[in-house]
């Protein structure tokens, strides 16, 4: 199975917000710390260098304990329109991990965000990942794994629609 082959994994959704506070929301580990997380976990650690070659290095908890590290390494960066970046889990260090609950899930994604303002004032934001140099058993792993994603970022989205609400009072 070849990466090119493999369809990325999109999901579009629509926030009342304007851009530029959505841009400011995913951008500063001050704010995501407060959604940037599946439901049942939060944020212990979130350290961020936003430049192109810079990172966010961040660290969740979630029921029972179970810790999960991740690190976003940024490719590209076009203010308020667009982040490119790979995802990895890590450790605690900063170093490359594996997925806690699914160790062949492939070691890098490669991650596309963009933002556009919506007819009604708001921000259409859509997410695309796919698997970047990974080998047979990680593409099989998260083309299976689509339902979850779905699941994982309606969840992770909603916290963020809350923060949003919180924000613009």
């Amino acid at each position: 199975m070849s990466n090119t082959a493999l369809s990325p994994f999109v999901i579009t959704r629509e926030f009342r917000a304007p851009r530029a506070l959505l841009w400011q929301v995913q951008t500063q580990a001050q704010h995501l710390q407060h959604w940037l997380s599946p439901e049942g976990f939060h944020t212990i650690h979130a350290d961020m260098d936003f430049r192109v070659g810079g990172r966010y290095h961040y660290g969740l908890e979630g029921p029972n304990g179970l810790q999960m590290w991740g690190l976003q390494q940024f490719l590209e960066i076009v203010p308020e329109r667009k982040i490119v970046h790979l995802q990895s889990f890590s450790t605690p260090e900063g170093g490359l991990g594996r997925h806690p609950m699914a160790p062949a899930w492939p070691a890098y994604m490669h991650v596309t965000a963009t933002w556009e303002d919506s007819a009604n004032g708001g921000t259409i934001h859509t997410i695309s990942w796919q698997p970047h140099e990974s080998d047979d058993a990680g593409i099989a792993t998260f083309d299976g794994a689509r339902d979850g994603m779905n699941a994982g970022f309606a969840g992770t989205f909603a916290k963020l629609d809350a923060y949003l609400v919180k924000l613009q009072g």
